[in-house]
């Protein structure tokens, strides 16, 4: 699987200052059907580890604090 270097060329992005993993969160990694998702427990944030994602939605949908964002490619829409 390739790994996600940067969090600029990734389509599921976190926005830090709401996610809540440092308090065991693990909602949207538990929800990713191809475990891409991970928790970075130096920051105690989510991040996505490899770059597989299929668009399906239950991260997004699912964190309750609305921290992920999945970026759907214009031709997918």
């Amino acid at each position: 699987m390739p790994t996600a270097f940067s969090i600029t060329n990734v389509p599921v992005t976190i926005d830090e200052d709401k996610c809540i993993a440092e308090k065991g969160c693990t909602v949207c990694v538990d929800v990713c059907p191809l475990d891409v998702l991970a928790i970075d427990f130096d920051k105690g944030k989510a991040y996505m580890k490899f770059d597989e994602c299929w668009y399906c939605m239950p991260c997004e949908k699912d964190c309750p604090t609305g921290a992920v964002h999945v970026d759907i490619p214009y031709l997918l829409r």
